[in-house]
């Protein structure tokens, strides 16, 4: 059994963990508490995006256009959307498994573009070709940052050096639950001709493929800003979820220490009493 001076040491060390991990806790609900209104809120927008895109498409006619067919050979690109630090529960691992369990990225054919330290440095180990790094947006998602990243991939989509751009991020469902999702982006899908009304063919002011140009980086920024909005309360929420269950252990452990020194305490106390008891009756 350890003395009463080793379970005291423990007992410090871990309610300065708990300390800690509860002031961790804090920071990842005020922060949730920041970025969980625009993360629910820019999601309608996106939406009617999506449907404007999908609604253009479908009401085209027979358009050639490079953002719909893609480059054959080029690599396929995933930007991979994790975090700059750790204990944030399973936020970062969930995500990095589902890429990596997918059979479509192969080490040879497949660049990651990383929004994440965390992302970054789990891909270089395991020995997939790393692009540029945007870890550094994760911490302010701006527009006009997110739109320098999508120009940049559409610029080397263009170019043919990409056959297909994904995105993977973990999607916000509430406080306590998360979906990590992996989605093709690039080239877009255009969806199946419907019969009625909506399979009127639309009428361009621009040439439809003039239209698409404009319309389809904004989409890809719009969809990209999204994936960090809800990225970025995912990673709070999981946080703040995976701190809390560290300070509930820790308590829990503390209690176990605390009646393990008393009963240890205790022991010591008896002992001494009995010698002193044993030793009063020596003396008579």
């Amino acid at each position: 059994m350890a003395s009463m001076g080793e379970l005291k040491k423990r007992r410090d060390m871990i309610n300065s963990i708990s300390q800690i991990t509860k002031a961790m806790e804090l920071v990842s609900r005020v922060k949730l508490q920041r970025v969980r209104p625009p993360a629910e809120n820019v999601q309608p927008y996106f939406d009617l995006m999506d449907e404007m895109v999908r609604l253009a498409l479908s009401g085209s006619e027979d358009i050639i256009h490079p953002y719909l067919t893609g480059t054959p050979g080029g690599k396929k690109a995933v930007i991979l959307i994790t975090s700059n630090r750790g204990l944030a529960g399973g936020y970062n691992s969930n995500i990095l498994r589902m890429v990596l369990n997918s059979r479509a990225f192969s080490k040879e054919d497949t660049m990651i573009y990383p929004i994440g330290a965390k992302g970054r440095e789990y891909m270089l180990l395991r020995g997939y070709v790393v692009g540029q790094d945007f870890s550094h947006v994760i911490s302010e998602p701006g527009y006009a940052d997110v739109r320098k990243i999508a120009d940049q991939l559409l610029g080397e989509f263009a170019a043919g050096g990409l056959s297909e751009i994904y995105l993977a991020y973990t999607r916000f469902i509430n406080t306590m639950a998360r979906e990590p999702v992996l989605t093709r982006i690039l080239p877009v899908e255009k969806p199946l001709r419907k019969e009625g009304a909506a399979n009127e063919i639309l009428d361009y002011e621009m040439e439809q493929e003039e239209t698409l140009s404009m319309l389809v980086p904004r989409y890809i920024a719009g969809l990209l800003q999204g994936a960090l909005l809800q990225s970025a309360a995912s990673e709070h929420s999981s946080r703040m979820q995976a701190m809390e269950q560290a300070s509930d252990n820790a308590q829990e452990m503390m209690e176990k220490l605390e009646t393990a020194y008393n009963r240890a305490r205790q022991s010591a106390i008896t002992r001494e009493l009995t010698e002193i008891i044993a030793g009063a009756g020596a003396l008579d």
